[in-house]
């Protein structure tokens, strides 16, 4: 799949300079943004999204990518862990595992009765073969974990925020009718899911300008590289792996 809508929008990111000092915003995650170039617009408007918002997503679409999610996020959760571990305040790592919390319950709760839905195998739920681009994912959150507060951040905003910009505009539109993507949407969309990515933000926001010249770099890399599989993981969805 190619990267499909707005791929060619946004400040190329060779135009934002390479360290946050240089930059004309005042948010530190507002330069991590520009410097991933293209690849933001290409995630947050990408054809899987715009079809799941207008209910025309094909259900073997959705079914290959809510298996890899599924593994992915079972990945996410222990670089919130590591995060907890090294967050700077008792308060920080309480918000971190307030959330890990909400993603053992709630968003357990809605892959099962949409694994139910979508007659997903229960070898497909506990032990699917992983796309390489989860494998991907797998590997970015282990060069994270255990590298620093900043550094897992740099993860955890784009792949929450990138989730919260698309669901945010597919919120506000006509519903889908199937309840698996109606309610993909509305985990993404909640007030309560916007106050926590904001939170995120305001974390990364307040270190990162604190970070040496090579930290600083790891975290641009990071961020940037969370971005470009996000989009690679919605256009492995339309593969059925076989080519």
């Amino acid at each position: 799949m190619s990267r499909e809508r707005g791929a060619d929008r946004g400040t190329p990111a060779s135009d934002v300079p390479v360290r946050f000092a240089e930059h004309d915003g005042d948010r530190y995650t507002g330069w991590l943004r520009d410097r991933t170039g293209g690849d933001w617009a290409a995630a947050t408007e990408h054809r899987f999204v715009h079809e799941l918002g207008a209910d025309e997503l094909d259900d073997a679409v959705f079914r290959r990518y809510l298996v890899q999610d599924y593994a992915f996020v079972d990945a996410l959760t222990s670089l919130f862990g590591h995060a907890a571990g090294d967050a700077p305040t008792v308060e920080a790592r309480v918000e971190l595992a307030s959330f890990l919390e909400t993603v053992g319950t709630d968003e357990d709760d809605y892959f099962r009765r949409s694994f139910d839905a979508l007659d997903v195998p229960e070898a497909d739920r506990t032990n699917p073969e992983l796309r390489p681009v989860t494998r991907g994912f797998r590997d970015l959150i282990g060069h994270a974990a255990g590298a620093g507060y900043a550094e897992a951040l740099a993860v955890l905003v784009p792949a929450e925020w990138v989730y919260l910009e698309w669901a945010t505009a597919a919120a506000e539109g006509p519903r889908p009718d199937r309840f698996h993507l109606d309610e993909w949407i509305d985990l993404h969309a909640v007030p309560a899911f916007r106050e926590f990515v904001g939170w995120l933000r305001g974390q990364l926001d307040a270190v990162g300008p604190t970070l040496s010249p090579r930290r600083e770099r790891r975290v641009d890399r990071l961020f940037r590289r969370t971005v470009e599989l996000e989009v690679a993981f919605f256009d492995a969805a339309y593969s059925d792996g076989t080519e």
